[in-house]
């Protein structure tokens, strides 16, 4: 037993003393382990609030429609420029019709394409698929990239060397 065993009254008394201070101030590394526990108990409570249950047929249908409005755009958008060519006057006719559609109206299509659109984008956005490849921990990723040391680079070697 060493001299603070010996002075404090043996390994009961230095036990006291440790929880003591760790009362007054935390272990660090219970600290982690504590903030390790909390993190993986929230990404199992996310993963279980994002688990897509099996789809019933309506809900089949309505994706199916779902889908449907980009496709309609692009190939509407391809028609119009036929319809100009297939029949100038009558093109010209209906862009006069569009024409007479007040502001306010155009405002309202673009929010709703935007927001369409913007909504779509954030739902895939938010479920793509992570980074890290399934069952890999943290000791199983990749290093990070070395900086590339200009001996490593033949075009800066070249230029360096004056033979430009």
């Amino acid at each position: 037993m060493g001299l603070m065993g010996k002075i404090l009254g043996g390994p009961a008394a230095l036990n006291a003393a440790r929880e003591v201070a760790e009362v007054l101030v935390p272990s660090a590394t219970r600290k982690m382990e504590l903030s390790a526990e909390t993190q993986m108990a929230a990404l199992a409570q996310m993963g279980e609030e994002y688990q897509m249950p099996a789809l019933g047929g309506f809900d089949r249908f309505v994706n199916g429609l779902n889908r449907l409005p980009r496709p309609f755009l692009a190939f509407g958008t391809i028609g119009l420029f036929v319809h100009a060519m297939w029949d100038p006057s009558g093109f010209a006719a209906r862009m006069v019709g569009l024409n007479a559609v007040p502001e306010p109206l155009w405002w309202l299509l673009g929010a709703v394409v935007a927001f369409y659109f913007g909504a779509r984008e954030t739902w895939y956005f938010r479920n793509r698929a992570p980074a890290v490849a399934e069952g890999a921990g943290p000791s199983q990723t990749s290093a990070p990239a070395k900086p590339a040391r200009p001996e490593d680079n033949a075009a800066l070697r070249d230029w360096q060397s004056g033979d430009r």
